[in-house]
């Protein structure tokens, strides 16, 4: 099983900057996309079909903004569109597939960079999520989490990490938080696989637009793995050279 996630920022413009030339690459057997920021009916996905993908839609009720996607090559068992908590659901924040033992989660978590309220309301997710979560592996205790978890963790997973200790997305309380959750028996494929890999990341701020070409990024991006599912994470990679977006692709084979 080879998973891809990827914030595309908005699809129809990876669309226009090559996301299907991408995708006919063949990188990924389920690809997990976020920050979508449209409706299905409003994207030529017919051109992502055509590549033997089913393709799974969960929009944002406001236009333009948010959302989730699934495109698999394998045949999903069971969707399941939110994760039953309001605001969460309204913003299209959550999509579950489930493959046989295993189910795929595909999230996008909020950013707090726009002020307190939001800020506040990134907190109250997570906590959110973290409950929803571990009601769920005990019914489906295979989990893999993908998504744009917003997060830069450790000092090792941002380019400046003195510089953006007070910056949203590296506060110490959102590094707790994940402390918290692979406390709870997660695993960060890609720190699993390069424990100590240094200037790996999966974004780079579009206000500076020399920060991608000297890699001055962040690893905010995350394919994470219930601990059953630790021996059999087989390869980690991240994609820096998929340009659609001011995020890219980070990869995750699972090899039972």
């Amino acid at each position: 099983m080879r998973i891809v996630s990827y914030n595309v920022n908005g699809i129809r413009s990876a669309m226009s900057k090559g996301f299907v030339d991408w995708l006919k690459t063949d990188p990924a057997d389920i690809v997990c996309l976020q920050e979508i920021k449209a409706e299905k009916e409003n994207v030529d996905y017919a051109q992502i079909e055509a590549l033997g993908f089913e393709t799974y839609w969960f929009s944002a009720q406001k236009k333009g903004y948010s959302g989730v996607a699934i495109f698999t090559k394998i045949k999903a068992d069971n969707v399941v569109y939110g994760n039953k908590i309001e605001q969460s659901d309204f913003e299209g924040r959550v999509l579950r597939v489930d493959f046989g033992d295993i189910t795929v989660i595909n999230a996008y978590y909020p950013s707090g960079t726009t002020g307190g309220v939001r800020q506040a309301y990134k907190y109250q997710w997570l906590d959110e999520f973290l409950d929803y979560l571990n009601t769920l592996r005990k019914e489906r205790p295979r989990l893999v989490v993908c998504g744009d978890y917003n997060i830069a963790h450790r000092e090792i997973d941002i380019h400046d990490p003195k510089g953006n200790k007070k910056t949203s997305g590296f506060l110490p309380e959102e590094r707790a938080w994940m402390d918290k959750f692979l406390q709870n028996d997660f695993i960060d494929s890609y720190r699993h696989i390069h424990p100590e890999k240094a200037h790996s990341y999966s974004w780079w701020s579009r206000r500076f637009p020399t920060v991608r070409a000297q890699n001055k990024g962040w690893r905010i991006d995350y394919i994470s793995v219930t601990g059953n599912l630790k021996d059999v994470i087989a390869e980690a990679a991240i994609y820096p050279d998929a340009v659609h977006s001011d995020h890219c692709p980070v990869y995750v084979r699972l090899s039972p």
